[in-house]
């Protein structure tokens, strides 16, 4: 009988973790493990994972946020959410917690009350808060399994055993539109020179460093464009009236074009000569580089995180100085000048991040550790 799986997830979008999720709970080996979802909201990730045959319920869950990141705020954070998850878990026959994010506190103390195995999937880099940080740190090495999406997250708990790398891996890799046709759709320019950025608006994504980095000179004087496709967290909109601030303040005007969230991201790449990952903070290891890649786009990306380990400096793609638009602008300029090697350096990435991140072998390495736990 195949061992059921409750998965505990943060969100219900469509962005890269949320795409994660989908990608492992319905890829699981169906005749060892039978998943089931629970999400805050149904959002718009319920529906795929229902096509998909995945149980999916909705549950009101702790999540961490950065305010939270305080020894003073841990002791409340299992909350009474806990007792609806523990009636699904247990109606379910629940065999195994799998958390997907490590932002969700209440799968730890689910876990406890079930006294059954509990995977805790790490896809964050954590601020080194002092007093904070090493009670948080403690935390999360309660679980039985620590699966890390990078080595750069892994560093955070050296010395521990429970902890492991498991790259997350690409579904497919995104087919990308048209040129001209995508460039129509979204009302691009169809000769300038475009970069986008994918993703959540956030503080640290880096929009606000393309922005600043098409006001160089390098890009300026080609009238480059940049198209920033995703939209911020609701409740969390700060950032990009900050990002709107800053290209009236730059006179970016249309060169600065925010789509917003593209649920069909071959459109945008298709449309795009580069794609930057500008990120400000170390970016754990972000699934819009790795689609862009496996698409064959040249990527720019910041030089920290989890970064490093997908793209090789000038073989695979292009890393520069975390938060410096002059060394991003220089990046891309390149690029624009010299499209040919944008070409043989996405072509390598292709080759390159579909062999090395496939889904199958993301599986296989999540799948053997619930193996090794329920035996």
């Amino acid at each position: 009988m195949a061992a059921k799986v409750l998965f505990l997830h943060s969100s219900a979008g469509r962005y890269g973790a949320d795409r994660q999720l989908l990608l492992l709970a319905a890829g699981l080996d169906r005749s060892r493990f039978d998943p089931i979802v629970a999400l805050p909201e149904r959002g718009e990730l319920a529906g795929p994972l229902e096509e998909a045959g995945v149980e999916t319920v909705v549950a009101p869950m702790r999540i961490l946020r950065r305010a939270d990141l305080s020894p003073r705020a841990f002791p409340s954070l299992a909350g009474p959410g806990v007792r609806k998850l523990e009636a699904t878990a247990r109606a379910r026959e629940a065999a195994l917690v799998h958390s997907n994010t490590s932002v969700i506190v209440s799968g730890w103390a689910l876990a406890r009350r079930l006294a059954i195995p509990h995977v805790l999937h790490v896809r964050e880099l954590y601020p080194r808060v002092p007093l904070a940080w090493p009670v948080w740190r403690k935390r999360l090495l309660a679980a039985d399994r620590v699966l890390c999406v990078s080595q750069a997250v892994a560093e955070q708990f050296a010395g521990s055993e429970r902890v492991t790398v498991v790259h997350d891996g690409l579904p497919h890799a995104p087919r990308r539109s048209d040129r001209a046709e995508a460039r129509a759709a979204l009302g691009l320019d169809p000769e300038a020179f475009t970069v986008a950025v994918l993703g959540r608006v956030s503080a640290w994504k880096g929009q606000d460093v393309l922005a600043r980095a098409l006001a160089e000179p390098a890009l300026a004087s080609i009238g480059a464009v940049g198209l920033v496709a995703g939209a911020p967290w609701p409740g969390a909109e700060r950032p990009a009236a900050g990002l709107d601030r800053l290209s009236r303040e730059l006179a970016l005007g249309d060169r600065l074009r925010v789509v917003g969230f593209q649920d069909d991201v071959g459109n945008v790449l298709g449309a795009v000569d580069a794609v930057a990952v500008p990120s400000t903070r170390p970016d754990p290891f972000p699934n819009s580089a790795l689609e862009a890649a496996a698409a064959g786009l040249p990527v720019v990306a910041a030089a920290h995180g989890g970064l490093p380990e997908m793209l090789r400096d000038g073989e695979t793609g292009v890393l520069v100085t975390p938060g410096d638009p002059g060394a991003l602008a220089s990046a891309l300029r390149a690029l624009a000048d010299d499209p040919a090697h944008g070409r043989q350096l996405g072509s390598a990435a292709a080759a390159d991040v579909t062999e090395r991140f496939t889904a199958e072998r993301m599986l296989a390495a999540v799948q053997s550790q619930y193996d090794a736990l329920l035996g």
